[in-house]
């Protein structure tokens, strides 16, 4: 009897351990934006990355890093919750670049599954006339 309520008290926590393991997971509907070719005169252009929490757990975004300070990115601060959805919005800055084609990281640091994850953005600012 003994055994026997031991072994189901194992159960039990496994079942609790194995349950409180769930993890956020993140999936954006693109990793990439190009810009196209834009003018050296309206230098500033902006996208957004709209992203799914499809994990069973609040999806956070700790942290959004730039690979240059040309790139901004601003992101959905509140935690997410499963099955809902948030923006990374990023603008570049082309003020003081050299004209030519350009290509920019974010890296995203979150609480889910895959806790790195990099977006891209690139483009072709062109000369004035």
């Amino acid at each position: 009897m003994k055994k026997t309520l031991l072994c189901m008290m194992l159960l039990l926590l496994c079942i609790g351990y194995v349950s409180a393991q769930a993890k956020a997971e993140i999936k954006f509907d693109k990793t990439t934006h190009n810009f196209g070719t834009f003018s050296e005169e309206n230098p500033v252009v902006t996208c957004t990355f709209t992203f799914t929490n499809v994990g069973k757990a609040p999806l956070v975004i700790h942290q959004a890093v730039a690979s240059c300070g040309c790139t901004v990115p601003k992101y959905t601060q509140e935690p997410i919750l499963p099955g809902k959805t948030g923006t990374v919005t990023v603008t570049y800055n082309g003020t003081g670049r050299y004209p030519g084609h350009f290509r920019k990281s974010i890296t995203l640091r979150t609480n889910a599954e895959t806790e790195m994850l990099r977006l891209y953005i690139e483009g072709e600012m062109t000369a004035k006339e």
